[in-house]
């Protein structure tokens, strides 16, 4: 049994994939780069300043901008997974680790009005290291004055299962939002629905 459980944001408590496709395929095309949603999905689970700087983009920093902006103004595609909300509520000590900043935070996951049910929250902006580097996972269990042992990160991408990993702590997938378990045959446990999790705690 866990002490605490710590959450991925995209894809794990928010469905969020269509709008940040969405949003950067749309960039992209103004800037006369095609790319297809298909050929974009490796950008759900990191930082976007590490996705972009995978794509053939002159000026990342203003694309960056322009992303988080565009992905701004889809928030109406985005909704918290069915289950996240009931299962927050009945897990004593909780946290989050993200690959979102603190600005692309105050724009997508703020808003939605959960915060408050988390006792950690790390951010891309708090640290130098980011997923799959173990640095955002052990300072949330850091501030939840727990070791690894303590935790299970819950993610939907092979980003966060490496962290978890590097960091000593167990991951559990979330199948809701990664829809296939191909690829996460290390993971410690694949969960089809939030109100899983709740059995280990």
């Amino acid at each position: 049994m866990y002490k605490a459980i710590i959450f991925d944001v995209d894809g794990t408590i928010l469905d969020t994939e269509k709008a940040v496709l969405h949003s950067l395929q749309e960039v992209l095309q103004e800037e006369g780069l095609s790319y297809t949603q298909e050929e974009l999905r490796f950008v759900l689970g990191i930082t976007g300043e590490k996705a972009l700087s995978q794509l053939d983009i002159l000026d990342e920093e203003i694309i960056f901008e322009k992303w988080v902006e565009r992905e701004a103004s889809l928030i109406h595609e985005v909704e918290i997974f069915e289950g996240i909300k009931e299962t927050l509520q009945a897990i004593p000590q909780s946290g989050v680790v993200t690959s979102k900043n603190a600005v692309e935070m105050e724009k997508g996951f703020y808003p939605f009005g959960i915060d408050h049910h988390f006792d950690a929250i790390v951010c891309a902006s708090d640290t130098t290291e980011h997923k799959p580097h173990p640095a955002p996972l052990l300072k949330n269990i850091e501030l939840l004055d727990l070791t690894p042992t303590d935790v299970i990160y819950i993610g939907d991408s092979t980003y966060d299962m490496a962290c978890a990993h590097a960091a000593g702590a167990h991951f559990g997938l979330a199948l809701w939002g990664a829809k296939t378990k191909e690829g996460f045959e290390k993971a410690e446990f694949v969960f089809e629905k939030p109100e899983d999790i709740l059995a280990h705690i």
